[in-house]
């Protein structure tokens, strides 16, 4: 049985699920949820790099994972993990990364059904003009993953 923790993110209420074998989900709720008050131990890494990745700490991701899904999908993720923060790529160069660049929609719907939020970086895949195409957590959530990870941080004059 897998253990789950809610913890709670500039973005909303991130649901965690994992156990000894890595983690399995981390997904952004679009509603409330009650917050766990102790973190299962097989979550607790993942709950501490989360919470530097959000302070500005941490840049890369060291956790043991096990997301489940098809061979294809596993493929494209850990392709996604090979996007540098504060990088992006298109649907296309991650196809092309793949050695396909026929399987751009393939990729894009295995990068959709990505499910750890965050880790495995599919926030960092944009259409090949530039735009913010679809994303699962909504596009000002990418938006904001993005500007987060922006090596040009915004300044207020005041």
């Amino acid at each position: 049985m897998e253990d789950v923790a809610y913890i709670n993110t500039p973005l909303g209420v991130a649901k965690i699920i994992g156990d000894t074998d890595g983690l399995s989900e981390v997904t952004v709720l679009n509603s409330d949820a009650p917050l766990t008050d102790v973190i299962p131990e097989s979550l607790e890494d993942a709950v501490y790099q989360l919470n530097e990745y959000f302070e500005g700490l941490r840049t890369e991701f060291n956790l043991k994972l096990n997301p489940h899904g098809t061979e294809f999908q596993k493929k494209v993720w850990v392709e996604l993990q090979n996007i540098p923060y504060g990088k992006s790529r298109s649907y296309l160069e991650l196809a092309k990364l793949l050695g396909d660049p026929n399987a751009t929609r393939a990729a894009a719907s295995a990068n959709a059904r990505n499910p750890l939020w965050i880790v495995v970086p599919c926030h960092r895949v944009i259409g090949t003009d530039g735009s913010l195409t679809g994303y699962a957590g909504g596009l000002h959530r990418k938006q904001w993953l993005l500007n987060h990870e922006s090596p040009v941080k915004q300044q207020s004059l005041f």
